[in-house]
C-alpha cells in the first residue's frame, strides 16, 4: 500500500457535483424568494437575506472549476484540500438563506 491519497474513483466528480447542487440551490431559491418577498411586500429584512443567500450561491457556482482543479492539483501532489473560503461561502449563503426565512415567518 503506497502513501499516496488519490483513488482512480470518481469521488472528486461526485463532490464537485455536490457543490454545484448546493450552488444552484442557494442561488435560484435565493432569487426566487427575494422575488416573492418583495413582490408581496415584505419585511425588507427577509428580501436581503434571500439576496445574500443568493448572492452566495452564485459566487459559488462561479468558483466551481477553479476549485475542482485546485482539489485535483492537490489530490495528486499529496498536499492537503483547503476549500476554506467556499465552506464559509456555503455557510454565510445558508445562514442568510434561514434568516431571511425566519424574518419572512415572523412577519407573516
Amino acid at each position: 500500500m503506497s502513501g499516496e491519497i488519490w483513488d482512480s474513483g470518481l469521488q472528486s466528480e461526485r463532490t464537485r457535483l455536490a457543490w454545484v447542487r448546493t450552488a444552484v440551490m442557494l442561488s435560484t431559491g435565493g432569487l426566487a424568494a427575494t422575488g416573492l418577498s418583495v413582490q408581496h411586500g415584505l419585511a425588507p429584512l427577509a428580501a436581503v437575506g434571500f439576496a445574500l443567500g443568493a448572492l452566495c450561491g452564485g459566487f459559488l457556482l462561479l468558483r466551481t472549476g477553479v476549485r475542482y482543479r485546485r482539489v485535483q492539483e492537490a489530490l495528486h501532489g499529496g498536499r492537503p484540500l483547503d476549500c476554506g473560503l467556499d465552506a464559509l461561502l456555503a455557510w454565510l449563503g445558508t445562514l442568510s438563506a434561514v434568516a431571511g426565512a425566519v424574518v419572512f415567518v415572523i412577519t407573516v
